[in-house]
Order: C-alpha cells, then structure tokens, then sequence
C-alpha cells in the first residue's frame, strides 16, 4: 500500500490553529488575574498552560527545523501579557502550518536528533513519529486548557475535530482518496 501520511499531518496543523483560536477568544474575556490563577493545575494557570503549549510548540519547531530555540524550563514564561502570547501563538501557529504544507512525504522518513530538555539526553527519531507526538502534546495541554475553563463555567464549543469547518465531506463532495471500504451513504 502506497499511503500518504502528510494530509493526516495537515489536518492535524488545521485543527491546531482552529482549537487554538477557540480556546484564546475565550480566555480573552477571563480578566487577567483569574487567568494566571493558579488552580492546580500541572502548569498551574490558564495563562501558564498556554505559555507552556506556545513554548512547547517552539522547542518543537526548532528541532524539527535545525533552529534551536532555547528554554530554561517547561514552564518558562515567554509572555506575561496575553494579548503578546495570542499574537505569538498565532504567528507561531501559521509558521506550523507553512512548515507542514511544505513537507514532502519522503522528509517524514528523515530522522531528527535532539537533547531533551529535562533529560538533557540525546534522543532520534523519525520525523512522522515525533510530528504525531508534537500535535498529541498540543491536544493534551489544551485538554488542561478545557478543563480549567470548564472549572470557571465557560463553555469553550466543541472540541471534536471532526466538527472542524472544511473537514466533513460533503453530500456532493469526492471521497475518491479513501484509503478503506467505504459504507454506503444514503
């Protein structure tokens, strides 16, 4: 079987972007304080989660584009206010999608090498394989993000993203790209 992994990877950058600016349009109207809370969580905030997504997604991205991006720690603050961290996940977001759409299905195969940052060992791995644990991470963290919402009583919307814009077929719509037996439709 000849199958093609990068469209899987640019839903994946799709949803990222989608479930991101969800998740920042609604922590917008938390004030500023009841966003940096600290509620127990693993990065203890809304505002550190998100910080720590952003910084996550950064240290990624350099290791899958040989352009190291420095951290002290997992929970280092690269933005204090959140109108600068939304900017800077949103640039960071299209970099993400950019990156992605330029891959070629042979680049998933290349092996990268990195030290890890708490570790400080050197670990390989296949691109594909480290690119699906990056957008997992993502959904993690942003699990976090739902819950502590949740906890304040904002609805956030759907986070399935099969519910994501442009992502159903459409009754009129070519599915001639499946790679399974399809059902029946009525």
């Amino acid at each position: 079987m000849n199958a093609t992994r990068k469209p899987l990877f640019l839903i994946q950058s799709r949803y990222n972007q989608w479930m991101n600016h969800k998740l920042y349009t609604v922590c917008e109207g938390i004030p500023d304080k009841r966003r940096k809370q600290d509620m127990g969580a693993f990065f203890r905030s809304i505002h550190g989660t998100l910080n720590h997504l952003l910084l996550g997604d950064r240290l990624w991205m350099g290791r899958f584009t040989g352009t190291a991006f420095p951290v002290e720690s997992l929970d280092q603050e690269l933005y204090c206010d959140f109108e600068e961290l939304w900017q800077a996940r949103t640039d960071t977001d299209e970099t993400i999608a950019a990156w992605v759409e330029s891959l070629e299905e042979t680049d998933l195969d290349c092996i990268i090498a990195f030290k890890a940052v708490v570790t400080q060992q050197t670990h390989r791995f296949r691109l594909a394989d480290a690119l699906l644990h990056f957008f997992h991470h993502q959904t993690h963290h942003r699990g976090q993000v739902t819950t502590l919402l949740s906890q304040l009583g904002l609805d956030f919307g759907t986070t399935d993203m099969m519910w994501m814009p442009g992502i159903e077929i459409t009754a009129d719509g070519d599915s001639t790209n499946c790679t399974i037996p399809v059902g029946t439709v009525p």
